[in-house]
């Protein structure tokens, strides 16, 4: 159901979404309507699809974004601090910014220079004070590496799959603290998973078949395009 919840509008997206079951927290809800998934593609934005925002990159499809904030809902609170790994065109990490509020951070990384630009002009379409008052930093960098200045995370979302659990992401997760990752299979498939930090160890919860763009280099990701 999750693929047939295309709308003509954000408002009618975000509703098909919560309609078909695939949040239904009232707080993930007043943040996708109050991002307009318009300000950050061109290309058929309120589709239920990934869509190409150039440098072989991609704005995962809504339902992918809907569900990791509500996995995340309860880590995304009033001050906590989040990571958004491979935050592209700025989307989620402006849906995470509002759910923490004006008290907490969330850091985009994203290792294309020109993404990151794009990024911050997307976000001040409509949600310039974000950027203004340090609710969302957006730099460049090798998500894989997180962004150990602004460590601890209560939340992590990483937006392409990763082999394996990249060690860095770990370290830098709050204890009580959960990411959520799509990770290659041995077998070619990926799995979108969910990793909490309970008393120092880790718990790790699969939650269902997903397809990402791989969590690579930047090197690697230009030379493929």
């Amino acid at each position: 159901m999750a693929w047939r919840s295309s709308g003509s509008s954000n408002a009618e997206l975000v509703g098909n979404l919560k309609r078909n079951g695939v949040f239904s927290n009232g707080r993930v809800s007043e943040a996708m309507l109050a991002v307009d998934r318009g300000d950050f593609t061109s290309s058929h934005p309120y589709e239920d699809s990934p869509q190409r925002i150039g440098y072989n990159a991609t704005i995962s499809a809504p339902h992918m974004h809907a569900a990791a904030l509500e996995y995340l809902r309860n880590h995304l609170v009033a001050g906590a601090n989040a990571l958004d790994v491979g935050s592209g065109s700025g989307y989620l990490t402006t849906c995470m910014a509002l759910m923490v509020g004006t008290s907490g951070t969330v850091v985009g990384v994203e290792h294309i220079p020109e993404l990151v630009t794009l990024s911050k002009e997307n976000v001040k379409k409509h949600h310039r004070e974000l950027l203004d008052s340090g609710n969302i930093i957006l730099t460049e960098g090798d998500g894989r590496l997180g962004f150990a200045e602004k460590a601890p995370y209560n939340a992590i979302h990483v937006g392409a799959a990763a082999k394996g659990l990249p060690k860095a992401l770990i370290e830098q997760l709050a204890e009580g603290g959960r990411m959520m990752i799509p990770v290659a299979q041995a077998d070619g498939n990926q799995v979108f998973m969910q990793i909490d930090k309970i008393d120092g160890a880790i718990r790790e919860t699969m939650i269902e078949h997903v397809i990402y763009v791989p969590l690579t280099s930047r090197e690697k990701q230009w030379s493929s395009r």
